[in-house]
C-alpha cells in the first residue's frame, strides 16, 4: 500500500498530480483513525500482520527466559522500531538494547530506535504465514547493515531456531531443530532448547 501526502493539504491523497512520496520524517509523524502498527519501506506503509498466538506466546516466553537471566526491564522491548537505512523502518518482536542504547532511548517520546543511536545486541522475529522472505531476506542484510550483534528468526512453519551472529559485517547462522540446544554467542548461560521455543513454552 502505497501512502502518498497532499502537497497542500498534508492529507493522505492518491492524486498524482499534486502528492509527493511519504519520507521516513513523513512516517514518524503519520497518525490514522486505526489502531493498526506499519513497517516503513522506501516510501510504502507496510501494515503487519495480525498476531497468531503461538506468535505472542514465543515472544512471551523468550523475554520471560531473558528476564530470569538478570536483564533488566528498561534494556527489553516488543514491537519497539527501528531505523535500518535512510528509508526503511521495522518493528520487531523483541529486541534487547544495549546499556547504551537504553539510556539513548531514556524520556523518547517514541520507542524508535534512530541511525545515530547504538545498534541493539539482539533482535528477535517471529515468522509469521507469508513473511518469511521478510524475514530470512531483507531484514537479514538490513540488520547486519546496522551492526545488530544477534538475529533470531524464530519459524514455527518451518519448526526451526535460525541464530545469526554477525561477524565482520556479516551474519554467520546456525539452525536448531527439535532437542537442540541453542547457542547464543552473547547470551552464553541462556538455556534454551529449539523445541520448547517453538511452542512457546
Amino acid at each position: 500500500m502505497t501512502i502518498a501526502l497532499d502537497k497542500s493539504t498534508g492529507s493522505s491523497s492518491v492524486n498524482q498530480s499534486r502528492v509527493k512520496v511519504m519520507t521516513l520524517v513523513d512516517f514518524l509523524n503519520y497518525e490514522d483513525d486505526s489502531e493498526a502498527m506499519y513497517e516503513f519501506e522506501d516510501g510504502e506503509l507496510i501494515p503487519m500482520a495480525v498476531e497468531s498466538e503461538i506468535n505472542r506466546r514465543i515472544a512471551m516466553y523468550l523475554l520471560v527466559c531473558l528476564i530470569q537471566q538478570g536483564i533488566s526491564p528498561a534494556r527489553l522491548s516488543m514491537k519497539t522500531e527501528i531505523v535500518v537505512t535512510g528509508s526503511r523502518l521495522r518493528v520487531h518482536d523483541l529486541v534487547v538494547f544495549s546499556e547504551d542504547l537504553a539510556i539513548a532511548l531514556e524520556g523518547a517520546k517514541r520507542s524508535t530506535i534512530m541511525p545515530e543511536m547504538p545498534a541493539p545486541m539482539l533482535v528477535v522475529e517471529v515468522v509469521s504465514p507469508n513473511q518469511s522472505s521478510r524475514d530470512y531476506r531483507y531484514k537479514r542484510s538490513e540488520y547486519a547493515a546496522r551492526d545488530v550483534s544477534e538475529y533470531w528468526i524464530i519459524d514455527p512453519i518451518e519448526q526451526k531456531v535460525t541464530v545469526l551472529e554477525w561477524v565482520e559485517g556479516f551474519y554467520e547462522e546456525k539452525v536448531y531443530m527439535g532437542g537442540d540446544r541453542l547457542v547464543s554467542p552473547i547470551f552464553p548461560n541462556l538455556d534454551l532448547i529449539a523445541s520448547q521455543v517453538l511452542k512457546g513454552n
